[in-house]
């Protein structure tokens, strides 16, 4: 009972000190909002104020010597930030201008925390610059949280495929960077960095600097939550959606490899099995879109290979920015986005969807089975890379998979019988879980938003984004009983 208390402290310490992070970040929406005239900077004062302050007592109310980290303390600490948060971040949201539910705040700032990018507002070309910033800053603040999470956190929870993308091998010598620290700091900054090269890049392509920050950091995060509702779409300007594209791919990648760049040695030592893979689907699929478009829709080849490959690329790398509605292309077209809404970026991205590393994980799973089958005797290893896969990894990936479609197939279930026809039901759990954004269909395809759901459903939905983001085994587990047990 002792430890159980313990441990809810220092989760309750730590949250409070992420209630103090969006405290602090909510000050940039009120000094836009000032700046520009606009009463909704009260909103967000008085929003950061109570956030703030809040945070600030638990803070001292729960100062205590730390525990050590064991896996309860982790799966409660992962849980408790994300939902502590995106409840903070739904207050101004709420309170302001924009006109939603209670439940509809939590969804969007829940959907700019996982960096799903989905959304319940319309009419954003006409909103206040604060509230289309604060969009932006969870996207942002989510997106390096993700990734933080993913490299330092859920690895040693040995949870879905991330334990591969634990930072030092057997040999300690061959770590990337001698200290915890100094990886968080690198991390952060090839952020950053991406962030800033991304804003530079639109702004010299046309777009207003306002509009450059707020596309970069939901580019970089792979949110997708645009300024306008037709999205990149607004601008009509190719060389905008071909820069949109490769910074997406950018941030679909894992974030250790921008780190590993600058230590040449070890650049060139680390193979990674995913990144290839995602490049060549990537790839694949766009060329399948774009020829398909050629053939049936007539489009030139060359529109159509940069509106094929922005989009593609928008929906498997889990951003969700849109160029065109793309639900009116041929059904071979609709197809593949639909393929695509399953696969998601790299592990150690801010992308989210089953992942390319669970995807090398199940293949050679299969490929092993296969061949144990025509040699029965024969002993054969699973290497990821140079590393061989343990068993308790494959364990993880196997029940991953088995939860993914099992959360898919109940969620659709629940939103069905909430009122929702079988394609957004279906479509909408699909496209939360793997936190893409647009789903397919005339209410939430990628023309549509989530503003006709009613609050029943996007609490579900919101459930279900937190699924999604946080690999489902580390909310589901905290319903066992057995994690409560000494």
């Amino acid at each position: 009972m002792r430890e159980t208390f313990a441990i809810i402290r220092t989760v309750s310490h730590i949250s409070a000190l992420f209630c103090l992070i969006i405290a602090t970040a909510m000050i940039l929406p009120a000094l836009v909002d000032l700046a520009e005239g606009n009463d909704d900077w009260k909103i967000f004062a008085t929003s950061a104020f109570l956030v703030g302050a809040v945070g600030a007592l638990v803070t001292t109310a729960t100062r205590g010597e730390p525990i050590r980290f064991n896996a309860r303390l982790g799966f409660m600490l992962v849980a408790s930030v994300w939902t502590v948060t995106t409840l903070a971040g739904a207050l101004p949201l709420y309170f302001s201008s924009a006109g939603v539910s209670f439940a509809g705040a939590v969804f969007e700032s829940m959907s700019g925390l996982t960096t799903t990018g989905a959304t319940v507002i319309s009419g954003l070309d006409g909103l206040p610059p604060g509230i289309l910033l604060w969009r932006s800053l969870l996207h942002w603040i989510g997106g390096i949280g993700i990734v933080v999470m993913a490299i330092l956190v859920l690895p040693q929870l040995r949870i879905g495929g991330l334990a591969l993308f634990q930072m030092e091998s057997s040999d300690k010598s061959d770590k990337v960077l001698p200290r915890v620290s100094q990886l968080a700091a690198g991390l952060t900054a090839a952020y950053v960095a991406l962030t800033l090269a991304c804003a530079i890049t639109y702004a010299a392509l046309g777009m207003g600097v306002f509009d450059a920050t707020n596309h970069a950091m939901a580019t970089i995060s792979t949110g997708g939550f645009s300024t306008y509702d037709t999205s990149l779409g607004f601008f009509r300007d190719n060389r905008i959606l071909v820069a949109a594209t490769v910074f997406m791919l950018l941030g679909s990648l894992p974030f250790v490899i921008y780190i590993r760049a600058f230590l040449p040695r070890r650049f060139q030592r680390w193979r990674d099995p995913q990144i290839p893979l995602f490049l060549a689907l990537c790839l694949v699929l766009s060329l399948a879109i774009a020829v398909s478009r050629r053939l049936i829709e007539g489009t030139p080849f060359g529109e159509a290979l940069i509106s094929a490959s922005f989009n593609l690329v928008s929906v498997i790398s889990t951003t969700g920015f849109v160029s065109e509605d793309y639900s009116l292309w041929s059904n071979a077209a609709i197809g593949l986005f639909f393929l695509a809404m399953f696969l998601g970026g790299c592990a150690g991205s801010t992308a989210g969807g089953i992942k390319a590393n669970r995807l090398v994980i199940l293949y050679k799973l299969v490929d092993s089975s296969f061949r144990r089958l025509v040699r029965p005797h024969a002993v054969i290893r699973l290497r990821y890379g140079e590393n061989e896969i343990q068993p308790q990894t494959v364990q993880a990936v196997t029940i991953f998979f088995f939860l993914y479609f099992a959360v898919l197939l109940v969620g659709t279930v629940i939103l069905g019988m909430l009122g929702l026809d079988l394609l957004t039901a279906f479509s909408g759990t699909l496209t939360c879980l793997s936190n893409v954004g647009p789903g397919l269909g005339p209410i939430i395809g990628p023309a549509g938003n989530f503003s006709s759901l009613a609050d029943a459903q996007l609490w579900v939905l919101t459930a279900i984004m937190l699924l999604g983001r946080l690999e489902i085994v580390t909310v589901v587990i905290l319903f066992l009983p057995s994690i409560w047990m000494r």
